[in-house]
């Protein structure tokens, strides 16, 4: 059985540094669980604290229910992988699978079979014989995940492990890695600073930034239903204006811009009088007449990206607005120069206070 990983009020403290502040959150048996944020933010010291390499300066961390204070690497149900994956250059594959068997006490029948058994649910049957400098990145990377794999942990920690591959074998490992998680039933946590990557593969998110957690949640929910400004921002492209909420009903909450008033959900925290940005992703934009409501900009220039668009402009205030526009929809986009006008629904809109 996978087990579930519990963090209570954790916090890391190097010197006068605080890396990471009063982090509560829990994963799930099975789960894949990813921790999303830019580089500096902390995720990967709570990694580190999970597998035993670094000890919380204050809070617990439950492993399976299990208080893991006090306790090393090996002595935890879990397994890391690292950015470098640390093969052993002069290893043959199915040695480098099974190393940590040895050190188990494992016979080389045992650890030969066991290798054999792992290299087919990665799809490198017949590979075993071959040495690491032999194999691509992506195959390098199914190694590194069966030798994980091969101590039979609880818990599988992945500390950027697709971030030296290119673009197109990322997202083919993307792929593999959630059918591995899923084939397998181990928790998985991801550690990311690829918001796309994050999306992609995760049943849950957990976004921090400068060491506070900010929000978890499903793909979705994080995308439609940010709590904080720096999740609208950090978690895909938005469109963000200030102004003052002058009404919050039903739900909804009308904000006083310098562009007009606009309408939108009200997050956490709105209220009638306090400043609060207004947020809007560029897919949820369409063009419409100008009128009460819409946005009105100069369209500065258009950047394809195959499957749409993307359309730049400013509004008269100077404020940057981004539309997606679909490419079978690219021949009627807005020419550069010429003033056009979008609109929205609402509910596709979202008001977070601001401060």
């Amino acid at each position: 059985m996978s087990h579930s990983v519990e963090l209570h009020q954790v916090g890391m403290t190097f010197g006068s540094t605080r890396a990471v502040g009063d982090v509560t959150f829990k994963v799930e048996g099975g789960e894949f669980f990813s921790i999303l944020g830019p580089s500096g933010c902390g995720k990967t010291t709570i990694l580190r604290m999970i597998a035993g390499f670094l000890q919380p300066t204050e809070g617990r961390i439950l492993i399976g229910d299990r208080d893991m204070n006090g306790l090393g690497p090996n002595q935890r149900p879990t397994a890391m992988i690292f950015q470098s994956l640390a093969l052993f250059p002069l290893m043959p594959v199915w040695e480098n699978i099974a190393f940590g068997l040895e050190a188990r006490g494992a016979s080389k029948a045992e650890r030969r079979k066991r290798a054999d058994e792992l290299l087919k649910l990665i799809a490198l049957e017949g590979y075993g014989e071959r040495m690491p400098g032999e194999l691509s990145g992506g195959q390098r990377q199914r190694v590194a995940i069966a030798r994980a794999l091969a101590v039979e942990p609880q818990v599988l920690l992945l500390d950027e492990p697709l971030s030296a591959l290119d673009l197109k074998l990322r997202q083919h490992m993307r792929a593999e890695l959630r059918s591995l998680q899923k084939r397998t039933g181990v928790t998985f946590i991801y550690i990311t600073h690829d918001q796309s990557e994050a999306l992609a593969m995760s049943d849950r998110i957990a976004v921090m930034s400068a060491g506070v957690l900010q929000q978890v949640g499903t793909p979705r929910e994080l995308y439609d239903s940010p709590a904080t400004p720096f999740v609208a921002t950090f978690v895909g492209e938005t469109n963000a204006i200030p102004g003052k909420v002058t009404s919050v009903q039903d739900g909804i909450a009308q904000v006083e811009t310098s562009v007009g008033l606009l309408r939108g959900r009200a997050g956490p925290g709105v209220e009638s009088g306090k400043p609060a940005k207004f947020y809007v992703r560029p897919e949820a934009l369409s063009p419409v007449p100008a009128g009460e409501g819409a946005l009105t900009a100069t369209v500065e220039r258009i950047d394809f990206e195959g499957a749409f668009a993307l359309a730049h402009g400013r509004l008269h205030d100077g404020t940057p607005l981004i539309v997606s526009i679909p490419s079978t929809d690219i021949s009627q986009a807005p020419s550069i120069g010429a003033q056009a006008s979008f609109g929205f629904a609402d509910k596709h809109a979202v008001v977070l206070a601001d401060g």
